[in-house]
């Protein structure tokens, strides 16, 4: 793979994805920053990104990319394609928080938060596959969260959300290790962005005030959360590291994060079972990334 990348970014509006599209594209790569809703509520970010650009002199692309539409999806990819002929790196970040007791969460917002965290992702794959495959190189980045790995009470939607996409990586990883493309997940912890800003409370507010002291742990949480923030910086220099590594050299999971919460602990003991599930099925050898072939250790 070239070391200076073609590089989609979804949720590019504010947060983590604002902090990859400058960061990428500070050191060279060429990064297309998609965001729903040109138009109307993201077009001062959008403005902002572009004039940033411009005045920087930076390689950076506004493109409208609604992860929830599949047209939309398609219609972005194939414009990367126009511009820039590939796509190397794409970069999951779009997603956001629904909080509160699990009973209060209604079916309509937990059908909206995984058409967003999840099949979000779904569709962006399924869109750049085709070109990455030709190529026989790419990385697919799944932003997940700590959340994708531990429970927090009142989060368990988000954290189902994280689980699935964490599931789905890494079976990305196993299937595409023959096809030269790399599946990467990202775990931040806590960090001070919009996300927290954006979150949306669990609607059912009748079933949540049956639960007495309980319906505090929300606010606990969030308190707890807010005691051990980082620098999302961090996050960012550590989604370039991982683009730079080399391909065949990139691990399947980075926690990155300011507090372990023991998730480290629970990657390298999921690391060690499942070596052991692709061994038992005799898929060791079919999912391993060779340089220039196959390859993606667990």
């Amino acid at each position: 793979m070239n070391s200076k990348q073609v590089v989609l970014i979804t949720g590019s509006s504010s947060g983590f994805g604002r902090l990859f599209a400058d960061t990428l594209a500070r050191n060279g790569h060429t990064v297309f920053a998609t965001m729903r809703d040109l138009g109307g509520r993201n077009a001062k970010n959008a403005g902002e990104i572009r004039a940033l650009a411009e005045k920087d002199s930076l390689p950076i692309y506004v493109l409208e990319l609604d992860v929830t539409d599949d047209a939309s999806v398609e219609r972005a990819v194939d414009a990367v394609i126009g511009k820039a002929g590939r796509i190397d790196v794409a970069i999951n970040n779009a997603g956001y928080v629904v909080s509160g007791l699990a009973e209060a969460v209604t079916t309509e917002q937990a059908r909206r938060l995984m058409d967003t965290n999840f099949f979000g992702s779904v569709r962006v794959n399924r869109a750049v596959l085709p070109h990455m495959r030709r190529q026989h190189s790419g990385v697919l980045l799944h932003i997940s969260s700590g959340a994708g790995r531990i429970i927090a009470p009142s989060m368990g939607f988000y954290c189902a959300s994280k689980f699935a996409l964490e599931a789905l990586a890494e079976a990305y990883r196993y299937e595409l290790a023959g096809q030269g493309i790399e599946s990467v997940i990202v775990e931040p912890g806590p960090y001070e962005t919009p996300v927290v800003g954006n979150m949306v409370r669990a609607a059912d507010e009748a079933r949540t005030n049956t639960y007495g002291a309980v319906k505090q742990i929300s606010a606990k949480v969030s308190a707890a959360l807010s005691s051990v923030t980082g620098n999302a910086q961090d996050v960012a220099d550590a989604v370039l590291r991982i683009i730079e590594t080399p391909a065949g050299e990139k691990q399947l999971r980075y926690l990155v994060s300011p507090e372990s919460f023991g998730v480290d602990q629970i990657n390298a003991l999921s690391e060690q079972v499942q070596a052991r599930v692709l061994e038992t099925f005799g898929l060791a050898a079919d999912t391993r990334f060779l340089k220039g072939k196959a390859v993606a250790s667990v």
